[in-house]
């Protein structure tokens, strides 16, 4: 691919064979377009549908129970293999609406192409379809256009291009064709190019086309979000993970139970209902379930507070976070240039209130009121930027530095009527890159010509013999020249663009001209001036971001700031954020082409600004922290973010200023742009875990204790204490109900104190597998006391229906001492309480019913209760919750 913006105009249009003055000959671009192909970005492959919600079926669980519902009925246990089937089809529904309108990047990328291009071809100025254009194709631009492909600059006239979609720099950038720069120039100071999908905000220019479709720099973004693929969230791997121990166990669990009875001398027959029956035990029907309905609930939370999750598993991958990378350009700040000091009458001073709103503090007291003044006469003057009120909302057209003066200058200036400067403008002098400036000649309200100037400050300090004071224009000595670049290079080493503004008021020769005379030429006008002060602008934080990233930190969790503006005002920026230390400089671009990923990843974690980077340098850098372990959210808005954001375990998307593109490649999108809802997202993140983890914990001890009372029957040669269905309404009813409301619980008191779980923790650890191997001992403990007690009169159905209704107590009951690992249940309020008693109210009602109607009872196998046996097994099932209870009792006393 041709480094276009190393050779000169006339170079460029040699190896194009094109003539400037004519473009392509009509039978040459038909040609060009046969070879070169349309000028448009590969369609994206549609979303199938049925590819989504086949999709859900790849956990190693969900295959598992479907072979156990094909086996249940296979062995005509047909309301068993009903059952969970229908569990696993319901699952699968979630899951399938919420990703069904994922995967659309790239047909985003094509809303950014400009639909039509103005060219010249065969010398005719003409309008044609953006498709059909073609290396060597000369481009028309003016103010208001999409640029409709990448081209070499041949003429520009104070043209300016905002490329924040592609490069991340909020600042239109200013074009020279006259300049040749090296090959590693960033994307975002190749000044003599223009890049497909950028608009142009003012001047016009003429340029020839380079290159086309793909192979144009937005092009090249559509390649690598083709090429990159979707990974996994950690709670993904780590329940596929489980899932296929489970398959494992259970497996192996068959095999040995149906071994074991054979060498009893069992029959096959009976012996492979009851291994079957061990599985069915041994897999925790409602997990799959469970973990889904907890994530939907936690995407439903955290879409109350402006985050919009995309995809399921997001919602919990946000809590795991531990480094966000996160692009700079309207994510951390505002996305829109401010003045954020002035400099005026050798005073400074700090314009406080930000964003397009002619409100808030300004900088207008005392003495200096009337110098403000005339330095905001110069601002609206020579301005050709508008305000206007959408709603409630003040927004800004026209280029980002005037209506940032423009904002100012009414700040500054409350008083100033709507018009500002007013009066007729007699000529403009537009900005040239070799005179740094611009002018305006207007004739004002009251009579008088002046020449209003903007520009650099030290070449337009060469033009002024005056400098204006609290008390009006004076002297400028050699003393005030020194003070006031000084005053210039401060603002700069502190990231600010400067501008100085100046005016001249014209007397005698110039004052009584009228239209049509003759004006001043450049040269007459911009002489003899009166310096009015300087301008330092930037793109502010987000007033919320800081407070954000602190939040980060106590939180334990990076905050990388990766972006393509240039190196000292992202450091800046991140010095004042506290994202970086005092004396951090940013990496550059050009900086990581020289190193391969292998010094990439040693270099990664000690850095926390990255500038002038591309897309494929934002993904290397996410790329590495990923090779460290880490679990990496990346954000941004632009074209630019959307690779790295799909390359993130979690890529988050600004839902208001952010492209479709970069929407589309997210797992979560922020409908506010508000940094500080990532730190909300993250705590919701966290509480989806934690509450994950304690209802798998749940879940899985009670089928510990299903396993270990089947097992102990066996061993002792005892007939099975419970049937199929047994164990598959404990999975599903008495179990499954409870586990929903775990599942919703509040968040623990301090989560965001805490540090980010390690990324490779275990969702099922030692001290995880101990827990519920003790609870599941306590429950088939119960339920195997009451088998015995009951089996000593005789009668197998009896025993078998007492054991079943202990299991279903003891699992009621352990749920409100599952609801806090530290405290007692009944620290919490009754309103927190009130869904889990609920809904143990409601499954000891359905126990209840099972005893006494008629189908239920026949198909559970039940016998009706007594007054004592239902004593009997109440005051055995309440004792894993005294067991329970008595250890947190025990612990926290231990503590104090």
């Amino acid at each position: 691919m041709e480094s276009w913006h190393i050779f000169d105009a006339a170079e460029t249009l040699r190896r194009l064979r094109t003539d400037p003055s004519l473009g392509l000959g009509l039978d040459e671009s038909r040609r060009r377009l046969e070879k070169e192909g349309p000028n448009a970005l590969r369609e994206a492959r549609p979303v199938r549908p049925w590819r989504l919600f086949l999709g859900q079926f790849k956990s190693p669980l969900v295959t598992l129970l479907l072979a156990a519902a094909l086996v249940a009925g296979l062995l005509g246990e047909w309301i068993d293999s009903i059952a969970i089937a229908v569990i696993v089809f319901l699952n699968a529904l979630v899951g399938f609406i919420q990703e069904y309108h994922a995967e659309k990047a790239i047909a985003g990328l094509q809303r950014l192409t400009a639909p039509r291009a103005r060219i010249l071809r065969g010398g005719r100025d003409l309008q044609v379809p953006a498709a059909e254009v073609v290396p060597g194709d000369i481009l028309l631009l003016e103010a208001g256009d999409l640029v409709a492909a990448d081209a070499r600059l041949l003429q520009a006239a104070d043209l300016r291009v905002r490329e924040a979609a592609l490069t991340g720099e909020s600042e239109a950038v200013a074009k020279d064709p006259a300049a040749v720069v090296n090959a590693s120039t960033p994307l975002g100071d190749r000044v003599n190019l223009v890049f497909m999908g950028t608009a142009v905000t003012a001047g016009t220019g003429r340029a020839v086309v380079t290159v086309t479709g793909m192979n144009t720099e937005i092009g090249r973004i559509a390649t690598l979000l083709e090429t990159g693929a979707d990974t996994a969230t950690p709670l993904q791997r780590q329940l596929a993970d489980f899932g296929t121990w489970i398959l494992r166990a259970s497996l192996a669990l068959v095999a040995l139970v149906f071994l074991l009875g054979l060498l009893r001398g069992q029959g096959a027959g009976p012996m492979f209902l009851v291994a079957v029956s061990m599985a069915v035990a041994a897999v925790p029907e409602g997990m799959p379930a469970v973990v889904t309905i907890a994530l939907a609930l936690g995407v439903r939370r955290m879409a109350r507070r402006r985050a919009l999750i995309r995809r399921l598993p997001a919602a919990e991958t946000l809590g795991g976070t531990t480094v966000i990378c996160t692009d700079k350009t309207g994510t951390l700040t505002r996305g829109e240039m401010a003045v954020r000091e002035l400099y005026v009458a050798g005073a400074p001073f700090r314009v406080t209130a930000t964003g397009v709103e002619p409100c808030g503090d300004a900088p207008h007291a005392g003495a200096y009121a009337n110098a403000l003044r005339e330095q905001a006469l110069v601002h609206l003057g020579s301005n050709n930027a508008t305000l206007y009120r959408e709603g409630t909302l003040w927004k800004a057209s026209g280029d980002p530095t005037e209506a940032a003066l423009l904002v100012s200058a009414r700040k500054a200036a409350p008083g100033l009527p709507d018009e500002g400067a007013g009066g007729e403008v007699l000529r403009e002098y537009p900005f040239d890159s070799d005179v740094k400036r611009h002018g305006v000649l207007r004739r004002l309200p009251d009579g008088r010509v002046r020449l209003l100037v903007n520009g650099a400050p030290d070449l337009l300090l060469d033009l002024c013999s005056r400098e204006l004071g609290p008390d009006g224009p004076r002297p400028l000595t050699a003393d005030d020249h020194r003070r006031i670049l000084e005053a210039n290079a401060a603002m700069a080493e502190r990231a600010l663009r400067v501008l100085g503004s100046a005016y001249r008021d014209f007397e005698g020769d110039f004052k009584d001209f009228a239209p049509g005379e003759a004006l001043p030429t450049r040269a007459e006008a911009e002489r003899d001036l009166v310096f009015a002060g300087l301008a330092g602008m930037q793109d502010p934080p987000r007033p919320e971001a800081a407070e954000a990233a602190a939040r980060c930190r106590e939180a334990g969790i990076h905050v990388v700031m990766i972006t393509g503006d240039h190196p000292g005002t992202a450091a800046a920026i991140a010095r004042e954020l506290e994202i970086a230390g005092p004396g951090a400089e940013a990496v550059r671009g050009e900086d990581l082409d020289a190193l391969d990923d292998e010094a990439l990843r040693a270099r990664v974690r000690d850095v926390r600004v990255f500038a002038r980077v591309t897309a494929a340098h934002k993904l290397r850098i996410v790329n590495a922290w990923r090779a460290h372990g880490a679990v990496v959210a990346m954000t941004g808005d632009g074209v630019n973010d959307a690779p790295a954001l799909k390359g993130a375990d979690i890529g988050i998307a600004m839902g208001i200023a952010g492209t479709e593109v970069t929407k589309q490649a997210a797992d979560l999108v922020l409908a506010d742009d508000n940094f500080a809802t990532i730190v909300s997202a993250v705590e919701e993140g966290r509480r989806v875990y934690f509450n994950i983890r304690k209802t798998l914990q749940y879940l899985l001890a009670g089928n510990a204790g299903e396993l270990l009372v089947m097992i102990a029957a066996l061993a002792a040669g005892l007939p099975l204490p419970l049937l199929p269905i047994h164990l598959l309404w404990i999975n599903l009813i008495t179990d499954g109900l409870p586990a929903l409301v775990l599942a919703a619980d509040k968040a623990s008191p301090g989560l965001m104190r805490r540090g980010p779980r390690p990324s490779g923790e275990a969702l099922v650890n030692k001290s995880f597998l101990w827990g519920l191997l003790g609870t599941g001992l306590l429950t088939a403990g119960t339920s195997l006391t009451a088998y015995l007690l009951v089996l000593q009169g005789g009668d197998v159905a009896a025993a078998r229906s007492a054991a079943f209704d202990t299991l279903v107590l003891s699992e009621v009951f352990r749920a409100l001492a599952y609801r806090n690992n530290e405290q007692p249940f009944w620290h919490a309020g009754f309103r927190e309480l009130f869904p889990l008693l609920a809904v143990a109210a409601g499954v000891l009602a359905l126990q209840a019913a099972c005893h006494e109607i008629g189908f239920l009872k026949t198909v559970l196998h039940l016998r009706p209760w007594t007054g004592s046996s239902f004593l009997m097994v109440l005051g055995l099932s309440v004792i894993p919750l005294i067991v329970l209870e008595s250890r947190k009792w025990i612990r926290n006393a231990g503590r104090a």
